[in-house]
């Protein structure tokens, strides 16, 4: 038995009001767009720590030629000969250019990260300062050892009998070129980490879909 004026058939629930246009879509907040890398100026900033390192290497040059121990020599009017064999001032002289040229790397890094830390430069600074590190180094090596007279028979020649003379300066081990842009790279890379403040992560922005437009 159906209830008075009661429709047949099976009952329809009300439908929902449709759903406006776009509820569907999440928001996003915009974004500022990176800014793009200014390759042409570090580039210069790369040539001028290649051109700067070369140059401070003629310093280096001059320092390791006069700290550096010698060689002792003597002659007995025939031939030269070593005054000491077992000696270690070969080794020494080896020691004081990589000693003299890591100072010089840590102190181009130290300059380095200085002037460019706010301003940034990317790769630019480390491959300066390996490739000037390479550059300083083979100078002064060259400058260090023809600095003088730099043949042997010329300088033991009017050098009494048995008497000792320093043989021209030498560089045994040519691993210490690398000293440079070793010291150079590590003393920047450590500046970086410990110095550089890290970009904090920004909060994520809240996603809201449009309200409704209320009829």
């Amino acid at each position: 038995m159906t209830a008075p004026n009661a429709p047949e058939g099976p009952s329809q629930q009300p439908s929902a009001p449709p759903a406006p246009p776009g509820a569907d879509q999440v928001w996003l907040a915009p974004t500022a767009p990176r800014p793009r890398p200014d390759y042409r100026r570090e580039i210069l900033i790369g040539l001028a720590l290649v051109l700067g390192s070369a140059v401070a290497g003629l310093l280096f040059g001059l320092l390791w030629h006069a700290v550096a121990p010698r060689v002792p020599l003597y002659s007995d009017g025939t031939a030269v000969y070593l005054r000491d064999p077992e000696g270690e001032q070969q080794i020494a002289a080896d020691g004081y250019f990589a000693l003299v040229g890591g100072c010089f790397g840590v102190l181009a890094a130290a300059l380095s990260y200085y002037l460019t830390r706010r301003r940034g430069a990317g790769l630019a600074v480390p491959i300066g300062l390996t490739l000037g590190g390479l550059a300083a180094g083979w100078i002064a090596w060259q400058l260090g050892t023809h600095i003088g007279q730099t043949d042997i028979l010329k300088l033991a020649a009017p050098v009494p009998k048995n008497q000792d003379f320093s043989r021209p300066l030498q560089l045994g081990a040519k691993t210490a070129l690398v000293a440079w842009p070793m010291a150079a790279l590590l003393t920047f890379l450590g500046a970086t980490a410990l110095f550089t403040p890290r970009d904090e992560p920004h909060p994520q922005q809240p996603q809201w879909p449009p309200h409704p437009q209320e009829h």
